[in-house]
């Protein structure tokens, strides 16, 4: 993905809501991306299929604000959607320990709550000479996310059940559907680098 001309890097630890044991990830990011890239790395580093529409919310001195791509179906809800391509992360969240609100599947509504443990800073003229420094990375995480149209936190929950017990009436019909090779408790560090450095 290359790097990119950015003065700061954030530190991001992003977990998925009401769901345990927890599915979490860390990651470094640079400041200068668009919250649609950063909807790109999340996407891989959780494991999602990016089939989906999406949106990030902002809570600072309870307003609420919205963003995502212009879509249709925005229209008949009367939610002012900002343009996540054109939104840099670190115009929107610039303080630590500030939290933006994910939502992936707006049916199955997997919410991620997105924390900024800390942001680092490099002078301008540096940057070229540390491209390293400026490139996205997971660095830690558990569990794998749940299958793409899993149904939301309920369903997943019953998934978890119908393939733990090989005698659940289920458990050959979720089992073929899952695939093999899913295994709830599997995540990969270098899997998910590996995708995060050919993303387009």
């Amino acid at each position: 993905m290359g790097s990119y001309q950015s003065e700061s890097r954030y530190y991001l630890h992003v977990q998925l809501v009401g769901i345990e044991p927890p599915i979490w990830r860390k990651m470094v990011v640079p400041g200068a991306i668009s919250l649609h890239t950063l909807h790109k790395m999340l996407q891989v580093v959780m494991g999602w299929e990016n089939s989906h529409l999406y949106v990030f919310r902002l809570i600072i001195n309870k307003k609420t604000t919205v963003y995502g791509l212009p879509d249709p179906e925005w229209e008949d809800t009367g939610i002012r959607i900002r343009d996540s391509r054109r939104t840099k992360l670190d115009a929107t969240v610039w303080a630590e320990w500030l939290t933006l609100t994910y939502e992936y599947d707006l049916g199955d509504s997997w919410m991620h709550q997105v924390t900024i443990e800390k942001i680092e800073h490099l002078e301008d003229e540096h940057v070229n000479e540390d491209a390293f420094w400026m490139t996205p990375r997971c660095l830690a995480g558990e569990r794998a996310c749940p299958p793409e149209d899993a149904g939301g936190i309920g369903d997943y929950t019953d998934l978890l059940e119908a393939l733990q017990h090989l005698k659940h009436p289920e458990h050959t019909r979720l089992r073929q559907w899952t695939g093999a090779s899913y295994d709830p408790g599997l995540f990969s560090v270098q899997q998910a680098n590996s995708a995060l450095a050919i993303l387009e």
